[in-house]
Order: C-alpha cells, then structure tokens, then sequence
C-alpha cells in the first residue's frame, strides 16, 4: 500500500508525537509520500513561528524534505477530480477546505490511502480510502 500523510499527521510526526515514526518504520517510509500542498503549509508554519523557533523548525523542515525528495506529489493532475468534487460539496452544503480537498483528491488520484486526524472532513471526497494513524488515550 502507499500513504499520502496529510499535513496534520506530518506535523505531528516532526514533533515525534503519537508514535508517528514507528508507524512509518512498519508501513515502510518508501511508501509515505506527502503532497506539494503538505509543504506549503509546513513552510508557512515556520514563517509563522516565533523567531526563536524559527531555526530550528527550517532546519527539520529542510531535513524531512531531503528525506521526502522523489515522493512528493505534485497537485496539477487532481485539478479536475478537486473541481467535480468541490463543486458537489458546494452544492451539497458540506464544503472542505481547499488545501484538504486538494490533498485528498491528490490521494484519491493516485489511489493511495490518506493518512490524517481530520478524518470527518475528508471522508466526504468520493472514493477516497482513510486511515487516521494518531492513537489518543482514553478519557
């Protein structure tokens, strides 16, 4: 199987949160790839950050890129299925964002698995196959 990691789960796994990384050791990291939107956002956050954040977080950005170099997925080619099914969510009342919606028809093109914690949005792509790889303890 190949995985798309959606932003959040990305976020999390650079911060080492939820086991993240033992989960892409078993999946097998080849397989991980992330989605060009996935890196605009992640740049966005450390421009974003507190100046004395910001260093560190460029640092382990342009890392995970290196590592992620041949597996980042470019956008252009989901143009369409992102329009069909951002005009059916519009008309339906259930709007996504469009950073998520590009990510996940992204996955639905290449009939990989998305991996995310947003979960409830992204279930209302067509077709799209879901796993969310955050395990939060019981309350």
């Amino acid at each position: 199987m190949k995985y798309l990691l959606d932003t959040n789960i990305v976020v999390h796994f650079l911060r080492g949160a939820y086991r993240l990384d033992e989960k892409v050791r078993e999946v097998g990291i080849q397989n991980c790839f992330v989605s060009e939107i996935t890196l605009l956002e992640l740049e966005y956050g450390v421009e974003n950050s507190e100046p004395s954040w910001q260093e560190r977080q460029r640092v382990a950005l342009d890392n995970f890129i290196e590592v992620f170099t041949g597996r980042i997925l470019p956008i252009r080619e989901a143009f369409n299925l992102y329009a069909k099914n951002r005009s059916r969510l519009r008309k339906a009342g259930t709007p996504i964002s469009d950073f998520d919606l590009l990510i996940g028809t992204t996955a639905v093109l290449h009939k990989f698995i998305i991996v995310s914690d947003n979960v409830t949005e992204l279930s209302r792509i067509e077709n799209i196959q879901l796993e969310n790889w955050i395990i939060r303890p019981k309350k």
